[in-house]
């Protein structure tokens, strides 16, 4: 004998939709930097901490990007050359600044290069 699903009424799944999700500070800033870095960009770790100073608030980001292959390198040559001078619009936040903190690049056996980069947003409240 089999069941027949369509004869029960299911009233948890007639209507009901999830509320379209909000993205964070965090996440508009990594889709900042992927936008740069380019798709073959990988995002390995990324930190964020709490910044202060007598007049402004925000936080410090830390981020790590590995480029693998040749491809992804030349990629990741040109994002350590415009993050400094990248126009971010991240919404309600200030790029105060953006610097590159680390750079290792191998050739054997395969190009890699790993960037690692601080960015620091202010709240514009």
């Amino acid at each position: 004998m089999l069941l027949d699903l369509n004869a029960f009424e299911t009233k948890s799944s007639v209507g009901t939709t999830l509320p379209p999700r909000r993205l964070g500070t965090a996440e508009r800033l990594l889709r900042s930097v992927r936008d740069i870095a380019g798709p073959l960009a990988e995002v390995v770790s990324h930190a964020e901490a709490p910044w202060a100073s007598i007049t402004f608030s925000g936080a410090r980001h830390t981020l790590v990007l590995r480029f693998a292959g040749s491809d992804a390198v030349s990629d990741g040559e040109g994002f350590v050359t415009s993050l400094p001078e990248h126009e971010f619009r991240v919404r309600g936040q200030l790029v105060a600044d953006a610097t590159i903190t680390r750079v290792d690049h191998e050739l054997l056996p395969a190009p890699l290069m790993e960037v690692e980069c601080e960015i620091l947003l202010l709240s514009e409240d």
